[in-house]
């Protein structure tokens, strides 16, 4: 409809080149790839506002705010409440896209509301927008080696040269999720994507707790 409120895609991370290629920051890897796929030519791409970069753009599908929250991950609900606000954006047309420990990587699957299974960057957006009824793309970047390190500190490397490829697939399939639930409804998006892996994920015994 024309007077919808646009979808508002939000990838999680950490500000600055210091973690830019970190497992915690899969989500602005994303959303980079999504709007180099979506943007139109010579649009302005990043500017600065909601204590974030965003970039609105048209497409077939209808109007999107892509945003990448420069706040930390810990408190990325800040950025996505002022983009919510301002764009009068409700819960179910909110899609986020971040990393997911219980999943190896390079899997990728979509979830609408549920718990925010310790990712802290989840939590915040919950508490901010007192409401679960948001789009999740969950990104998989796996658990450290047991015995190897903390999740803290797992989540805040870089991926190894040997997860190239795999990191590569991880960032366009995030990509084709969220299009997909965006041109096909939650529902039909859930059934494409997620029925391409059969793994179910790990009971969590961690929680993500990193800036």
């Amino acid at each position: 409809m024309a007077d919808a409120a646009p979808w508002l895609l939000v990838g999680l991370g950490n500000p600055g080149p210091k973690y830019a290629h970190n497992r915690h920051n899969v989500g602005f890897m994303a959303v980079d790839r999504w709007l180099d796929r979506h943007g139109t030519p010579g649009a302005d791409g990043w500017r600065e506002k909601f204590h974030g970069e965003f970039s609105s753009v048209s497409t077939r599908f209808g109007r999107c705010v892509v945003l990448k929250p420069q706040t930390f991950m810990n408190v990325s609900g800040k950025s996505v409440g002022a983009a919510c606000s301002f764009y009068r954006v409700p819960p179910s047309r909110v899609i986020v896209l971040h990393d997911e420990l219980d999943f190896d990587v390079g899997r990728v699957a979509i979830k609408k509301g549920g718990g925010h299974g310790g990712h802290n960057g989840l939590r915040d957006i919950v508490s901010v927008l007192s409401s679960k009824d948001f789009v999740r793309v969950r990104m998989g970047i796996g658990r450290p080696p047991r015995g190897n390190m903390d999740v803290s500190a797992w989540v805040l490397k870089d991926f190894s040269a040997d997860e190239a490829a795999d990191l590569a697939d991880l960032v366009d399939r995030a990509h084709e999720a969220a299009t997909a639930v965006m041109t096909h409804g939650v529902a039909a998006a859930m059934n494409e994507i997620n029925q391409t892996s059969s793994k179910e994920p790990k009971p969590a015994a961690e929680s993500q707790s990193s800036d």
